[in-house]
């Protein structure tokens, strides 16, 4: 994507007097947690892009908490390099900052993005201008090489700290944080069904049924809950050494449901989801059925 002469770029230039974005800085983070919807939004955005450029930058959303940043979600930036200058759409990452938090009002600017394996000179100005926006908060950069280098996906994230006497915006070094992917049940769900796509011979020309997938997910559970009893019923008999903390994982899940649920409640619980279910299912096949007999006939008049 290019900019194009309305836009409303600010350049970033190398400021002469001294810049305090780095001035009272909170501590530092010491992990970030990403989602794979930021991670499909950078993909999709670098797709999109435009045959000159060699990277796309945007921004990243997300929250904080006890020094952990977790990326939620991120939004495409129209910028444009030049070996003499870097031009940044201001006014086009506020507009999308203002869309995106009508929708999730909880998320805030974590940080920022970039494609490609390495930093260039200008990554630092751009993210000084970050830092600004998550003062007084460090800001993110995540980098994600879509050229495979290695062999697979490469994610890193890194945080900025000045350099030198006099701290300016093009004066920093990026220090590498851990990374680690981080997904819901309903994300896992997708990823699941991108998985085996990626790994079938054939091509899926739609989405599995709602009763496929329950079906899959029932599989599942109970490949799990044998997996579990296994591990309780070796413990018990004294055949393998229990793992304290898997014990109070096992313990805080299943108080998680109450612990007066029992196998007739979980059953219970169970059967009534799947009439649910079904019921739902039920309808929206009655749904479709009317539309499309509404249609026939609206051509047959």
């Amino acid at each position: 994507m290019s900019l194009g002469r309305p836009s409303q770029a600010v350049f970033l230039q190398p400021p002469a007097a001294t810049s305090a974005p780095f001035a009272n800085r909170p501590s530092p983070v010491t992990s970030v947690t990403v989602h794979p919807i930021a991670l499909f939004s950078i993909l999709d955005h670098y797709l999109r892009r435009d045959e000159k450029q060699d990277r796309v930058i945007g921004t990243l959303l997300g929250s904080r908490q006890d020094g952990e940043v977790e990326v939620k979600s991120a939004f495409a930036v129209l910028h444009a390099e030049t070996t003499e200058r870097v031009a940044v759409d201001m006014d086009y990452h506020r507009t999308m900052l203002e869309l995106h938090q009508r929708i999730n009002p909880r998320e805030v600017i974590v940080g920022w993005y970039s494609t490609g394996a390495n930093l260039n000179t200008y990554s630092a100005l751009i993210q000084g201008f970050y830092q600004h926006e998550t003062a007084p908060h460090p800001a993110i950069h995540l980098s994600l090489d879509t050229d495979a280098t290695d062999g697979q996906l490469g994610v890193k994230t890194y945080l900025s700290a000045p350099v030198g006497v006099t701290p300016k915006l093009e004066n920093c070094v990026f220090t590498p944080v851990p990374c680690t992917l981080r997904y819901t049940n309903v994300e896992k769900g997708g990823l699941d069904l991108l998985t085996n796509a990626a790994s079938s011979s054939t091509h899926l020309a739609h989405p599995e049924r709602e009763m496929e997938e329950l079906e899959k997910a029932i599989t599942d559970v109970v490949g799990m809950l044998d997996r579990v009893l296994t591990y309780v019923q070796a413990v018990l008999k004294g055949e393998r050494k229990g793992d304290p903390a898997i014990g109070r994982y096992l313990l805080d899940t299943l108080s998680a449901e109450g612990p007066a649920l029992g196998r007739k409640g979980a059953e219970a619980l169970m059967g009534s989801q799947l009439q649910d279910t079904i019921m739902v299912s039920y309808l929206a096949s009655l749904v479709r059925s009317q539309v499309e007999v509404s249609s026939r006939l609206a051509l047959v008049t």
